[in-house]
């Protein structure tokens, strides 16, 4: 097992180009990971030589890059953007071949739960969308990774399979297990009021990658008032980050159940909302774990 970072932190403001990529690597050397993880939106450009720089970048701070995190959303009533999305996908993981190298994970998300659009009706799409992208992780020797996601910070609505049940649905509607697997994340399944030890019993065979974060509920917030579709842009700011392993996660337990699984893949924090000593902390948090269970 391998440990990464992604800077939560910064992903509006390297998004907006208010901090380049290279700023956040050039930050990152002296941060106890083995790699760095992407966001589809820190790109300047998608041009080869501009990828092939940013690689060059991560290479030389000495990191590798496991998983690029794209948010297609595959269940846009418009059927027109659901084919932009799956050429974006497409693309998006031919760069994460580029950055990464064989077998590293392009995240591929639902889409948004857009209230008029029925859940069997969602589950078609989804699958129909994702069945044309798995050719090209393939051809690529690319990890597709769905995540048990929350909400893309640029969405408007929630994940259309945030709930477990139609997760499952989703997953178990897709039987590629070579380049199609789970990319879990528990806070998101605490968001979702679900178990995520019980999500990660149940997809433990197929998770390809996962985030370790920590939630918490500002003052006088509830998880009951954030599962519901907001409509608003962005995460509620009732729910925060902080320090992995001082949260809502059982992460000895988490931990143990990837261990008996035989999970060698990346465990990436999202941290850092509260500076670059929290990220560390969260880091030295994993390795911590790691010793224990893996080593």
């Amino acid at each position: 097992m391998k440990i990464a970072a992604f800077p939560k932190c910064y992903l509006e403001d390297i998004a907006a180009g208010d901090m380049s990529v290279f700023e956040w690597i050039a930050m990152a050397r002296d941060l106890p990971a083995e790699g760095l993880e992407m966001y589809e939106g820190f790109f300047a450009s998608l041009d080869d030589s501009y990828i092939n720089s940013v690689g060059e970048a991560i290479a030389e701070a000495g990191f590798a890059m496991p998983m690029l995190c794209c948010s297609p959303d595959f269940t846009n009533p418009d059927k027109a953007a659901r084919q932009r999305a799956i050429d974006r996908e497409a693309r998006m993981i031919r760069i994460t071949r580029l950055l990464g190298g064989q077998g590293a994970v392009c995240r591929v998300l639902s889409g948004q739960r857009y209230p008029e659009v029925p859940r069997q009706q969602g589950i078609e799409w989804v699958v129909e969308c994702i069945e044309q992208v798995i050719p090209i992780a393939r051809e690529h020797d690319i990890v597709l990774g769905l995540e048990n996601h929350y909400k893309d910070g640029f969405w408007r609505y929630p994940e259309f399979a945030q709930k477990m049940d139609v997760f499952l649905e989703l997953l178990d509607a897709i039987p590629e297990r070579e380049h199609f697997g789970v990319q879990y994340d528990p806070s998101n399944a605490i968001v979702a009021g679900d178990d995520p030890l019980e999500l990660l019993r149940a997809v433990a065979g197929r998770v390809v990658s996962m985030h370790a974060s920590d939630r918490f509920l500002a003052p006088g917030a509830s998880l009951d008032a954030l599962r519901g579709s907001d409509g608003t842009i962005g995460y509620a700011p009732e729910l925060q980050h902080g320090v992995t392993g001082r949260g809502l996660n059982d992460y000895d337990a988490i931990f143990a159940i990837l261990r008996d699984v035989g999970y060698s893949g990346w465990v990436s924090i999202e941290d850092g909302m509260n500076g670059l000593d929290e990220m560390r902390d969260s880091l030295l948090f994993l390795h911590t774990m790691r010793d224990k269970h893996f080593l």
